[in-house]
């Protein structure tokens, strides 16, 4: 009843009484022409004994007087109320035009009368909250007929009481202070909330705490649009749009250093520009710092700002400008934090990647998940970590460097080694577990094993390496550097499998950094392990095939001084394929021929299935197809033979593989309606078990099989399909895709 106008509200108790004009009369002793003046608006409204005569006159009830009060007092204070109070705004705004869009949509809502009435803005500190905010205040100016309003909140230091808040909001409004006094803060509220109702404001409310700081300076409705910025999401605050902002996008950035600039002055040093608003992070404070710093010295190079913002010691030392410094932003906020929470920030900075879990929280502090995860959504509150996406938390790059500024200052270094500790450890440990998924004898962790992340299938052990690679590799970097050998190698020789699951550029570092580890360790088993993943990595993923024969050899010479018949076996593999491109058919030939006899004597059932299907590829490559196909077809026998001793996904892979071998040797016999049929199983394999190099490779025989069966159009499909793989794929078989569309174009 409170948000309606007075007018709305005298006449529907009149109704509701049954009373016409005259009868409201007799018994207020109010005249009937001032009653209906009042109820269409025509008159002042009455002072406050005129309202409680009316209200006796109706027999209103102590709640429905003081909405007709407050109804009053609204309609009076808004015939003075001020038109406009647009602030001043920063001249070379740049970007968040999607930002800004929703802002207007969310204006025109308002004004429909539809959706929600307020929004807001939320980020970490220095990300242009306040700026976005006055941005939209001054382009939607005309959408608000009776008024803009900003009121700084003070949220992060000093606080302002939200009566206080009220009361300027209030007076901006047009409210006398003799009104204002006659009020209690309940009917001042109520008051607010009238004539937001009532009328078409826009109001910023700039920099808020908390949720209990803007509650009470919320509309109930009406046209009226709210815009509240705050370093908090304000997650309590209920029926709101919520816009999160982050950091600007890097031609954003660069757009914004040349308007601070000048467009000359930015153009001539591009490059280094573009190197600021990386340093910077892309936060607009810091932006703007650095701009202004570059102003004042006009006679200074950008590439000058370059070299002391890249010293990351130094770097947030270096955004000052006058009284804006960009570490005091992040002070503010840092000092609100508990000390649990203020911990856990500094503890954060170590994390390698760009994102983390809640599990990296929990490794870094030795406690549980959801422990760290509670702490972590403090920050989260207090705009110092952002939740990128579910169960994913991002620390921008400048407030990382903040972090770790205090972690020196505050932690010891013996506590700051021993997270370091956890946190590499956790990493290692996990993938090694993860990375046995997919190694013949191992698969699901032991049942002893527990973990701060959920490895029950193959395909979550596989989605964690991926997600956690940059983690984990860094963390594999480290244990190098601090000369654990025995871990470096143990998480390596976990991944022996797992690497032909999935194809990524830092396999070759990965068994480099084992190999290494195998020297330091001497010994001459571990060095051929390592050597022959080194030589497979350097072959498969880098196509270095001279290298990955050096490689090979090595390894054999170490596997004979260890006397392992099998690791033998393996160095000659890893050889054979480097050899078939380099067109040395018999050399590969006579290699894989030998690994092929090591593997049986050894009773490596796993190696010695590689080796048979590798012997029918050197078959097929000196012109023996129909001796290929033999080859190929006693492996998919022994894998259908009931005892097989290999099962699970070494066997998924080991079928996948046979069955594309088949596919490629009916194809070099001509027989083109066999090879489809082989290929097109082995597409379905191959993604069914994540082979994604084996899906592009048989794509490309699939395809090349279809034109020679006069199906184009299917054909195109199929290297549309190897583009469609992209980063996961074999960068040859993205190329020869891409020239098969050519050659073979869409008629």
């Amino acid at each position: 009843m409170s948000e309606k106008s007075f007018a709305v509200v005298l006449r529907g108790l009149r109704q509701r009484s049954r009373l016409t004009m005259e009868g409201l009369a007799d018994v207020s002793g109010v005249s009937v022409r001032a009653i209906g003046d009042m109820e269409r608006g025509r008159s002042r409204v009455p002072q406050r004994r005129t309202v409680v005569a009316l209200a006796e006159g109706l027999g209103l009830a102590d709640a429905e007087l003081e909405s007709l009060l407050v109804a009053a007092r609204a309609a009076r204070s808004t015939r003075a109320m001020a038109r406009t109070a647009v602030p001043r705004l920063v001249g070379d705004f740049t970007g968040r035009d999607r930002e800004l869009a929703r802002l207007t949509e969310a204006a025109a809502r308002s004004g429909a009368g539809v959706g929600v009435s307020v929004s807001v803005v939320s980020g970490p500190p220095g990300c242009g909250k306040t700026a976005l905010a006055l941005k939209a205040a001054a382009d939607l100016a005309g959408d608000f007929p009776d008024g803009c309003f900003v009121v700084d909140l003070h949220g992060v230091e000093g606080p302002l009481d939200p009566g206080e808040a009220m009361l300027k909001l209030l007076r901006a409004l047009g409210v006398p202070d003799r009104r204002l006094a006659q009020e209690d803060p309940q009917g001042r509220a109520g008051l607010l909330r009238v004539l937001l109702a009532e009328r078409r404001c826009l109001v910023v409310l700039d920099n808020a705490r908390d949720e209990g700081q803007v509650r009470p300076l919320l509309p109930g409705g009406g046209r009226s649009l709210v815009v509240v910025t705050s370093r908090r999401p304000l997650t309590g605050l209920e029926d709101v749009d919520r816009l999160a902002l982050s950091e600007m996008a890097q031609p954003e950035a660069v757009e914004l250093l040349r308007r601070i600039l000048g467009e000359a002055r930015a153009d001539a040093e591009a490059e280094a520009v573009a190197r600021v608003a990386e340093l910077c992070g892309r936060l607009p404070l810091a932006l703007r710092v650095a701009g202004n710093w570059l102003t004042v010295r006009s006679g200074w190079n950008v590439d000058h700002l370059v070299r002391r913002l890249t010293d990351e010691e130094r770097r947030l030392g270096a955004l000052v400008a006058g009284d804006v410094r960009v570490e005091a932003a992040f002070e503010l906020s840092y000092r609100q934090l508990t000390g649990q929470a203020a911990r856990m920030l500094r503890l954060l900075s170590l994390v390698p990647g760009p994102d983390m879990t809640a599990a990296y929280g929990a490794a870094l502090t030795a406690t549980g998940v959801f422990e760290a995860e509670d702490v972590m959504e403090e920050l989260i509150e207090a705009g110092l970590v952002q939740a990128t996406y579910t169960g994913r938390y991002q620390l921008h790059d400048l407030l990382r460097l903040f972090a770790r500024a205090h972690l020196s200052r505050e932690e010891e270094p013996a506590e700051r080694e021993a997270a370091e500790d956890r946190l590499r450890t956790w990493l290692l440990e996990t993938a090694a577990v993860a990375g046995r998924w997919y190694k013949p004898g191992y698969g699901a962790p032991p049942p002893s094993w527990q973990g701060l992340v959920s490895l029950e299938s193959a395909e979550q052990a596989r989605d964690w390496l991926q997600s956690e690679a940059h983690a984990w590799l860094a963390a594999l970097r480290g244990a190098a550097q601090r000369n654990e050998h025995a871990l470096v190698v143990e998480t390596a020789d976990a991944m022996g499998w797992f690497c032909g699951v999935w194809v990524w550029a830092h396999w070759t570092e990965v068994f480099r950094l084992s190999s290494e580890a195998a020297a330091a360790l001497d010994a001459p088993y571990l060095r051929a392990v390592h050597l022959n993943y080194c030589a497979w990595a350097l072959s498969i993923c880098e196509h270095r095939d001279r290298e990955a024969i050096e490689r090979a050899d090595e390894a054999l010479e170490f596997a004979r001084r260890a006397q392992d018949a099998t690791q033998q076996a393996w160095a000659l593999m890893y050889a054979v394929t480097p050899h078939r491109r380099f067109g040395e058919l018999q050399e590969g030939f006579d290699k894989v021929r030998a690994a092929a006899d090591l593997f049986e004597a050894a009773g490596d059932h796993d190696g010695w299935i590689g080796a048979i299907g590798v012997y029918g590829g050197c078959l097929r490559d000196l012109d023996r197809a129909e001796e290929a196909l033999v080859q190929h077809e006693r492996v998919i026998t022994f894998l259908d033979a009931p005892e097989c001793p290999v099962t699970g996904h070494a066997a998924d892979t080991y079928r996948a593989i046979a069955t594309g071998a088949l596919g490629h040797d009916y194809a070099a016999l001509g027989r083109w309606h066999e090879a489809a049929e082989f290929y097109r199983e082995t597409v379905d394999q191959a993604h069914r078990t994540g082979q994604t190099i084996l899906e592009g490779l048989t794509l490309l025989g699939l395809g090349e099989a279809l034109n020679e069966l006069g199906e184009a159009e299917e054909a195109r499909s199929c290297f549309r399909q190897v583009l469609a793989l992209k980063d996961a794929a074999d960068s040859s078989h993205l190329r020869t895709a891409q020239e098969l569309l050519d050659a073979h174009p869409a008629e």
